[in-house]
């Protein structure tokens, strides 16, 4: 949610010739008069979204080309995972080393200042947005598979041998096969209807026939999860091991050994220009100290890939890589009208008006 908060000068109907709206430093733990804010920082939201496969063999794998001619059954059971993408975000964070304070001076009208829930500046003299990151996508459980037991009989059911058992099920998935066949060239004793009929009919013998199937085929258990990681970095980063990935244990710490690392690589494209030092500048702005502070962002490239796949890469306006810049405190006084607004992931200028207009 966003904060606004509207402080009236005690002594409005006084005359302001050069009273003037004070921007200062603020000291963490002083209570000054006036409203506390902060610049942001860029951070950084990725969203991992991995795979897991659980393969569980089935009772019968034995028999499987014995009975079904089916060849290479895994007879053990696994856990495989898989990065399927990866998604990132920037957003701001408030940053502690530019944390100012609006200091109301007597017989000044003071601004309408929007914060962040964070305290973040959005706005002045007009109405802010607080920007909110796209919601991470719930976890996909496995499919829900048929139970094998529900479509045996009860000579399947009643035998006290395996390969009995297997031959009886394996007889039956030849039965419900044929019983297709029969179906779709209309050669069927009771013949659908209508095709709405008949489609019903055909999706319940494949029913049949996937559920016993997996008695000699084993099952693949398929579900989606999704990591989240956050990062604000001070400066640029060569190449860094976000974090790892391990075929059984799937997302891991950086520093488990156990997984395959997938990088970080962060360049400052220096899109900000370089500070030239003239004094007529420095005297200028030594007299706009008490102005608004805001960030001038610069640039940054940020990739995450591992030795084979790059998964994301991108081009993003990051404060950390620009300078801090002052508006005038003359747009803030008593006969001024200015409305500003203030990217939230940045803390650059995102509209500027003249009220008046």
């Amino acid at each position: 949610m966003k904060s606004k908060l509207l402080l009236y000068s005690l002594f409005l109907l006084a005359p302001a010739v050069n009273a003037q709206t004070e921007v200062a430093n603020y000291i963490p733990g002083a209570t000054v008069e006036g409203v506390t804010y902060f610049l942001p920082k860029t951070a950084i939201r990725i969203i991992v979204e991995a795979e897991k496969e659980v393969y569980t063999p089935g009772i019968f794998h034995n028999y499987a080309n014995l009975y079904l001619r089916i060849n290479n059954i895994p007879s053990e059971s696994y856990t495989r995972w898989r990065i399927k993408s990866i998604k990132m975000d920037t957003y701001g964070v408030p940053d502690p080393q530019k944390a100012y304070n609006i200091k109301l001076q007597k017989r000044t009208i003071a601004p309408l200042v929007g914060l962040s829930s964070e305290g973040i500046l959005l706005s002045v003299n007009t109405e802010g947005s607080e920007e909110c990151l796209p919601d991470v996508p719930q976890n996909i459980a496995p499919a829900k598979k048929p139970n094998p037991r529900d479509y045996m009989n009860q000579d399947m059911l009643s035998t006290g041998s395996n390969a009995k058992t297997a031959e009886l099920v394996a007889d039956e998935i030849y039965d419900i096969r044929e019983s297709r066949n029969a179906l779709i060239k209309g050669e069927a004793d009771n013949m659908p209807k209508d095709g709405a009929q008949l489609k019903l009919m055909l999706d319940q013998l494949q029913t049949q026939e996937d559920a016993l199937l997996q008695l000699f085929k084993g099952t693949n258990d398929v579900s989606t999860e999704y990591f989240t990681i956050t990062l604000t970095p001070d400066e640029a980063i060569e190449k860094m091991v976000l974090f790892r990935i391990s075929q059984k244990l799937g997302i891991v710490n950086n520093d488990d050994l156990s997984g395959e690392p997938v990088y970080i690589s962060l360049k400052n494209l220096n899109t900000t220009p370089t500070a030239v030092i003239d004094d007529k500048v420095e005297k200028k702005k030594k007299k706009m100290e008490k102005g608004l502070y805001y960030n001038v962002p610069g640039k940054a490239n940020i990739k995450i890939f591992n030795n084979n796949t790059t998964f994301c890469e991108g081009e993003y306006p990051f404060a950390q890589f620009g300078e801090t810049e002052i508006l005038s405190n003359v747009l803030f006084d008593k006969d001024a009208t200015t409305k500003v607004t203030f990217y939230q992931s940045t803390g650059a200028i995102e509209q500027i008006t003249d009220g008046a207009e």
